[in-house]
């Protein structure tokens, strides 16, 4: 710290040479204790959403059969029924139809955010509007999609529980008095909540709140969803049936060729997936471009889909069984390529109407019939390759997912958990890892992200650790603050800093014991009409607020924020004395270095200098020997 010996006045400028002890401590932000009990707070939240989704997904599976029933086989029931077993002719055309006319009015004159599948719409109010979803959403979507769905559309009960789950937890957050952050959460928890009382995978969808919605990975985020995932696994296993949701023949150890050829397909399917996201959004341009309004377009993509349900009737509805009978291996290669087309078909055109529906059991189907098909391929080529079909397609379903949204460590637990198939595990990792390389160098943005980027809102693609938490305040401090004592007069500290050129904005200030009691700035001291024979203590700063040297930067960062201050003493945590000043310019040049070294490209070992050195050596050796022979 400077000293302030030089002065303009024979009486001279009082100054305390060092800081003893501090009385009373900081304005820090919020304690760990107050924090832990936050967390705890929003758990219990959350545990709260997920068992209310739980029940909430029992009784939208129930909607969706009852719709089912009624709609192709005039019966009211709530077990399911496959929409393929209808016998209604040609009039099977018009009942998706008239499902997309209901949802289209329901989307006019309820809310126009049940239209979509879901993820995307959750995402967007994350991102821009604080995670805040109108309540209505909670009851709309799912009776929209048990409407589309139970009138045969394409489309999976995951998409709409986790909006609904999503709009649960928003709901639940703007009742309560939280955080926006706090909000994410709940809303993270009540979606994801929803996925797992679905399928039972309550790993995989704690992966995919990290991954697709909290964008975070932290305790206070991943505690609570952890809780809510769990509720909805116990929900599912209440609620629904026992077991892994997809099963499938018992996996066997892929030998090294295998696994080779099974990370082959899933670069293939890839290159499927990227090219299955164009062909939805060109889709979905095209009915942009329509001349009528859009209320009309989810019964005009359900007419699209009933066309082809009458000419591959399993297509129509959730098909959760066509997933398990690609899964199962017996499906013929001509019946693979009819079910994965006219499934890719009916789904692409449904969903860029902008009907209610979801996303991921279309493209589990679609991405297992593409791996069924090339693993059917292969083993026509190469018998003893040593792959299985059921281990083909389910690499395929996982690696179409990864592909597409890039749910990358989602798409992988989603596939084990939902098949209890450890064996899968190597073949899922190649098969998703060369997935996700095409999609991350090929495409821009993703199934889920597109809509949104569309519209100007950015997504983070990566969850780096926090800068300014790693670095400390010692690495940061300025060591040329001054220190004035609060017994100057204000002609005094004028006349000194006039004749020094002094260039600080901000200064110390301590009492005549030493003891720091504030900040000073320029501008104080020079403020018109301020009496220059007042003291300084007359206008000094609370002095509550400082840091110690060992503290984080983003602690520093929220007591500037918090106090509105501008710089912050630092004190040692050894002796309690004012060791430097931190300011705003200090936190962000650091923060530029940082991020300079960290993504600048550096060489730290030269092989070239190696080498040189080597001689160098050499060379001494051979005269040391010379030296010893002579």
């Amino acid at each position: 710290m400077k000293s302030m010996e030089q002065t303009t006045t024979n009486k001279g400028i009082p100054i305390s040479p060092s800081l003893n002890y501090l009385d009373g401590g900081p304005n820090e932000p919020k304690n760990n204790i107050f924090l832990k009990k936050r967390i705890l707070r929003i758990s219990c939240l959350s545990i709260i959403v997920a068992v209310a989704i739980s029940v909430i997904a029992k009784l939208l599976v129930w909607l969706i059969n009852i719709v089912t029933n009624l709609s192709f086989y005039g019966t009211f029931a709530t077990t399911f029924h496959s929409p393929s077993g209808n016998h209604l002719g040609l009039w099977v055309i018009i009942i998706p139809a008239i499902g997309g006319i209901l949802v289209g009015l329901m989307a006019l004159y309820g809310s126009a955010a049940i239209r979509g599948h879901g993820i995307p719409e959750a995402m967007e109010q994350i991102l821009v509007n604080q995670s805040r979803i109108k309540p209505s959403i909670t009851f709309l979507k799912p009776i929209s999609s048990a409407i589309a769905i139970g009138t045969g559309g394409p489309f999976g009960a995951e998409g709409p529980i986790i909006a609904t789950g999503g709009a649960l937890g928003s709901t639940i957050g703007q009742l309560f008095k939280i955080t926006s952050n706090e909000r994410k959460v709940l809303l993270a928890a009540g979606a994801t909540a929803g996925m797992s009382a679905i399928f039972g995978t309550p790993i995989a969808a704690v992966f995919l709140a990290v991954e697709l919605l909290l964008f975070e990975f932290s305790p206070k985020a991943i505690l609570p969803v952890a809780l809510a995932c769990i509720t909805g696994a116990a929900g599912h296993h209440l609620l629904f049936d026992s077991g892994p949701v997809f099963p499938m023949p018992n996996l066997s150890t892929p030998s090294n060729t295998a696994l080779a050829i099974y990370s082959f397909i899933g670069l293939i399917i890839g290159f499927l997936s990227l090219g299955l996201t164009k062909i939805v959004y060109i889709i979905e341009d095209a009915f942009d471009k329509l001349p009528i309004h859009w209320m009309w377009w989810p019964a005009m993509g359900g007419l699209a889909v009933g066309v082809i349900g009458y000419f591959a009737p399993h297509t129509l509805g959730v098909g959760y069984d066509n997933i398990i009978n690609v899964l199962s291996g017996t499906l013929t290669l001509m019946l693979v390529v009819r079910l994965g087309f006219f499934k890719f078909l009916s789904w692409a055109i449904a969903l860029g109407s902008g009907t209610s529906g979801g996303t991921l059991a279309p493209l589990l189907t679609i991405g297992g019939a593409g791996g069924a098909i090339l693993g059917m391929v292969v083993l026509n080529l190469f018998p003893n390759s040593g792959i299985s079909i059921p281990m083909a397609a389910l690499i395929g379903m996982s690696a179409m997912f990864a592909g597409a949204s890039r749910a990358y460590l989602t798409s992988i637990t989603f596939a084990l958990e939902a098949t209890m198939q450890s064996h899968a595990l190597l073949p899922l990792l190649g098969a998703c890892t060369a997935s996700y390389l095409v999609s991350f160098f090929l495409m821009e943005n993703t199934i889920m992200t597109e809509k949104i980027a569309r519209r100007g809102v950015f997504t983070p693609d990566s969850f780096e650790a926090d800068l300014l938490g790693k670095l400390t305040v010692a690495q940061v401090i300025s060591e040329d603050g001054l220190v004035l004592s609060s017994e100057n007069m204000v002609k005094e500290v004028r006349d000194w800093l006039k004749v020094n050129n002094d260039q600080a904005n901000y200064f110390v200030m301590v009492n005549y014991e030493g003891a720091y009691i504030g900040t000073i700035n320029r501008t104080d001291i020079f403020r018109h009409g301020l009496d220059p024979l007042s003291h300084l203590g007359d206008i000094v700063k609370d002095g509550h607020v400082y840091v110690r040297d060992t503290d984080s930067l983003r602690k520093a960062v929220e007591l500037l924020a918090n106090q509105t201050a501008e710089v912050l003493p630092v004190i040692s945590a050894k002796s309690n004395k004012v060791i430097g000043v931190l300011s705003y310019r200090d936190i962000l040049s650091t923060y530029k270095e940082q991020m300079e070294e960290n993504e600048h490209p550096h060489i730290h070992i030269s092989l070239k200098r190696q080498r040189l050195k080597m001689l160098i050596r050499g060379r001494k050796l051979i005269n040391i020997n010379e030296g010893q022979e002579e």
